[in-house]
Order: C-alpha cells, then sequence, then structure tokens
C-alpha cells in the first residue's frame, strides 16, 4: 500500500512538474528526474508504475503541437529498435531486485548530468552525421531499454538526435512522438509484471493535474524560455537523487 502523506506529494508534484516541463518543451531527455525522484520516497517498481500513465498524458497532451514536424526516419528508426530494448529489459525486470534498479537508475542519473556538462564544457562533441537506420535502431534499442527500466529512454536518443542536426522545433517533435510510441510498447509488459496496481493508479490520479500543468509550461515555454535555468536546476536534483539511490541500494 502507498501512503499518500505530505511526503509522496512534496516530492512527487514538483518532481512530476518538472518531467512535463521537459517532455512538453524541454527535450535532452531530462524528463525521467520524475521517476528518480518519485523513487526516493516509494519502490522503484512503484514509481514506474505511477510515472508511466502520467507520461502518456503528457504525450497526448503535447503530440499535437507539434504534430507533423518531426523528421520521421529518425522516429521510426528509434521506434524500430525500441521494441528488443523493451524486451530485454521485461527479462530483466522479472529477476532483478530493487535495489539493483535503485542502483541502475542513480548511475543513469549521474551519467546524464555528466554527459550534459561535457558537451556543455566542450569536451565532447557530437557530430553531424548523415541518417542511417542501423545506427537509429541501435539508439533505439538501449533507449527502449533504459525508458522500461527507468523512463530514461531520453538520454541515448538525444545523443542520435542531435547527431542528424535537427532544429530545436524537429528534435522536440521526433522525441515527443517516439516517446509516445514507447510508452504505448511499455504499457503491456508492465501490467504482465504487476507494475501497474491500484495503489499505483490512484498516484497517477492525484498527480495528473500537475503533469499536465508542467506539459503546459513547456509547451509555452519552448519558444520564450532558455533552456539553462531549467536545465541547470535539473542537473542538481538529478545528482542529489542519484547519490542518495545509489547510497540506499547499497547500505
Amino acid at each position: 500500500m502507498i501512503e499518500f502523506g505530505w511526503q509522496f506529494f512534496a516530492v512527487g508534484i514538483p518532481a512530476i512538474i518538472f518531467g512535463g516541463i521537459s517532455k512538453g518543451g524541454f527535450g535532452s531527455g531530462a524528463a525521467f528526474v520524475a521517476g528518480a525522484i518519485l523513487a526516493l520516497v516509494v519502490p522503484p517498481g512503484v514509481a514506474l508504475g505511477i510515472v508511466l500513465p502520467l507520461f502518456m498524458l503528457v504525450d497526448a497532451a503535447t503530440l499535437r503541437p507539434y504534430w507533423g514536424k518531426w523528421h520521421w526516419p529518425s522516429a521510426k528508426g528509434l521506434m524500430l529498435g525500441a521494441v528488443p530494448g523493451c524486451i530485454i529489459a521485461a527479462l530483466l525486470y522479472a529477476v532483478v531486485d530493487a535495489d539493483m534498479f535503485r542502483l541502475l537508475i542513480g548511475a543513469i542519473c549521474l551519467a546524464f548530468v555528466a554527459f550534459q556538462l561535457a558537451r556543455a564544457r566542450g569536451w565532447l562533441t557530437i557530430k553531424e552525421m548523415p541518417f542511417r537506420a542501423p545506427v537509429a535502431w541501435f539508439a533505439g534499442m538501449v533507449s527502449g531499454f533504459t525508458s522500461f527500466v527507468s523512463h530514461a529512454g531520453g538520454p541515448p536518443a538525444a545523443v542520435f538526435l542531435l547527431s542528424q542536426g535537427l532544429s530545436k522545433t524537429a528534435y522536440q517533435a521526433t522525441t515527443v512522438v517516439t516517446f509516445w510510441a514507447i510508452n504505448w510498447m511499455k504499457a503491456v509488459p508492465y501490467a504482465f509484471l504487476g507494475i501497474f496496481s491500484w495503489d499505483t493508479l490512484m498516484g497517477s490520479l492525484v498527480l495528473a493535474p500537475f503533469a499536465l500543468l508542467g506539459a503546459w509550461i513547456g509547451v509555452k515555454a519552448h519558444h520564450l524560455v532558455p533552456e539553462r535555468l531549467f536545465f541547470g536546476l535539473t542537473y542538481v536534483l538529478l545528482v542529489l537523487t542519484g547519490v542518495r539511490l545509489i547510497w540506499v541500494a547499497l547500505s
């Protein structure tokens, strides 16, 4: 049973708003901060079950503003690759305990921040390259896997999409339609694995307005607000969350 006390709401509300903002207008894969932070107050599997319906709701809300603006070859390649990635992750989920997932989510948090800082400092550059289907499939497979286990499919997809030299809007639109499809892929195995429950459904319902609020802010801010401040705060949250999850997993 989930206790919907003040800790759940104090952590869950800002986390889901952040996730909605990222999915709605600030791509770069930071939406998974919602699930990672929520995993601080509920088991990782419960966090997965709460966040997926919320992300699917945000997908539905944000698909229209970006409709038809995506780069379809990239989106299709990522979707096709995500299928085996999700299958592998589902098989792993059935045999791995919660602490292993806390460790994995914490490591992804820290790796994402390190990757973004390396890009910002110029230590890592991603060169533009022509579209190649096998590269898209591989990126999709990694995205499908990380999305299934931690809703963190954004970073692998971001590396591939950044290499395609897309505009900001085309990049965001491709991200939106890709993860709309991947989230639907995850829903059926989540149900079979017991990740969804009445508790997770209630958690999703009480947080749904805040997910939509975040998505609305994200879409509105996409053309108006620079991402630097938003991501600066997000990176701090991810580092603190990652360290905490790793500490709990190893203790």
